[in-house]
């Protein structure tokens, strides 16, 4: 460039994107002069302007959409139609007690005639056929909610009886939820069951094999947890199940050691809630030979929390007083 020439407004200075050439006496000129105008302003030079790229708008697919709409819909069903709390109307009611294949109707339906009960709805015993012949039900799950739903009507005489045969069901669960049950008729045919509930539980081996577990001592265990695995010789292998919800209280069998059927493996301290209906329902049914173990609860020996010593001191009173009287009429 020659001396004291001006130099072109964007002489020497390089835009993104174009690239610039000189000529033979010297001047550089740009390849692309339109460019340049169509620029917008960069920061580092109010000058020079540089062409924002083309913004492409993505339009939603019609097809996702309504995919995304129909998967929240099907959500909102599942959860609608499984829901405890939703009514019933009496038809449906009925057909629900009766559909086994689907042991979630069935609890459906228990929980919604319950619920009759409790308002005093009379039109609740049009279902009380059906739910006594659910206490015979092959399925746990429905007789255990069987049994807490007659409980629900202490003057039904059916009730009553269903829940003493209960009583001598295979399954604790069941057994207790029936003595729990039978409280409310002013019934103590189950103080054994619920006195079970205070002390530990004994699972034994289903099968003779070796056992496999990985449990540990205090270890917290729902109903159903798979508490070992038994190794019987033929190779096959048996799953040992917790009948009950609690926590490991001893363990009898290390693991791969050998065991022959119905040899108790370990024990099953109740959870807190069962311990606490236990020693409500001794209030009322309980007797002085029962005495002995609530007051290890009351004192803490066994058991650290507070709201079971509570109850536990509860239950205790409730029986002295209860003896008191009993001894008082029997001098009168």
């Amino acid at each position: 460039m020659a001396r004291g020439a001006q130099p072109r407004k964007n002489s020497g200075i390089c835009s993104a994107g174009h690239s610039h050439r000189r000529t033979s006496d010297g001047k550089a000129e740009a390849e692309d002069d339109r460019d340049i105008e169509q620029m917008t302003e960069n920061g580092n030079n109010p000058e020079v302007r540089i062409a924002p790229p083309p913004v492409k708008r993505i339009r939603a697919s019609g097809p996702i959409l309504v995919l995304a709409i129909l998967f929240v819909v099907a959500c909102f069903l599942t959860w609608y139609l499984t829901w405890f709390g939703r009514g019933l109307s009496d038809a449906e009611i009925t057909k629900y007690l009766s559909d086994y294949s689907h042991p979630r109707h069935v609890q459906h339906a228990l929980l919604q005639v319950q619920e009759r009960i409790e308002r005093g709805d009379k039109t609740a015993s049009q279902w009380y056929p059906q739910i006594v012949a659910l206490a015979g039900n092959p399925e746990t799950e429905l007789r255990l909610t069987a049994a807490w739903v007659m409980g629900s009507d202490n003057k039904s005489e059916e009730f009553h009886n269903a829940l003493k045969k209960l009583l001598m069901d295979p399954q604790p669960i069941v057994r207790r939820n029936a003595a729990l049950a039978l409280v409310r008729f002013n019934d103590a045919s189950g103080r054994a069951a619920l006195m079970a509930m205070l002390n530990p539980f004994t699972v034994n081996a289903p099968v003779a094999g070796t056992l496999e577990s990985s449990l540990s001592k205090a270890a917290s265990v729902s109903r159903g947890t798979l508490l070992a695995r038994i190794r019987m010789q033929s190779g096959e292998v048996a799953a040992m199940r917790s009948p009950l919800s609690g926590s490991i209280d001893n363990i009898m069998v290390a693991t791969g050691a050998n065991v022959t059927t119905g040899q108790p493996v370990l024990t099953i301290k109740s959870d807190e809630q069962s311990i606490w209906e236990a020693l409500r329902a001794l209030a009322v049914v309980g007797t002085r030979e029962d005495l002995a173990l609530i007051e290890n609860y009351a004192s803490g020996a066994a058991t650290n929390s507070d709201r079971l010593k509570q109850q536990a001191a509860l239950t205790a009173n409730a029986i002295k007083s209860r003896m008191n009287v009993n001894e008082k009429s029997i001098k009168q």
